[in-house]
């Protein structure tokens, strides 16, 4: 069984983002969230064993109050990235590279 994970890199500073709140959606419905930790992490994967099935989700990180404590006027509210899992896969990383005016985002391992 596969895992879903993530991570937030705050690209402006060099730094991990820390306490950025991270939702995963599947058809509007919340099936997890969590906060990236002092390593911009989360604790536990959002999306684990026999959960993991193929499918459309979205992974919705919400930025506008730790872009603002950064002292940025904040750009970005949220960032949604829509994503197919295919339930053969093992696992998948899909970190968040992030600043005050942009952001990218690619298929980790």
């Amino acid at each position: 069984m596969g895992k879903l994970t993530t991570h937030i890199l705050d690209t402006s500073r060099g730094l991990p983002a820390a306490g950025i709140p991270v939702i995963l959606l599947q058809d509007g419905q919340v099936l997890a969230s969590a906060h990236s930790n002092a390593d911009g992490r989360l604790d536990i994967p959002l999306l684990q064993g026999h959960a993991w099935r193929s499918g459309r989700y979205t992974l919705r990180f919400l930025v506008t109050d730790y872009l603002g404590a950064k002292g940025c006027i904040p750009f970005f509210d949220l960032i949604d990235i829509h994503f197919l899992v295919d339930d053969s896969a093992p696992s998948l990383h899909l970190p968040l590279l992030l600043s005050p005016y942009g952001y990218s985002t690619y298929r980790g391992s």
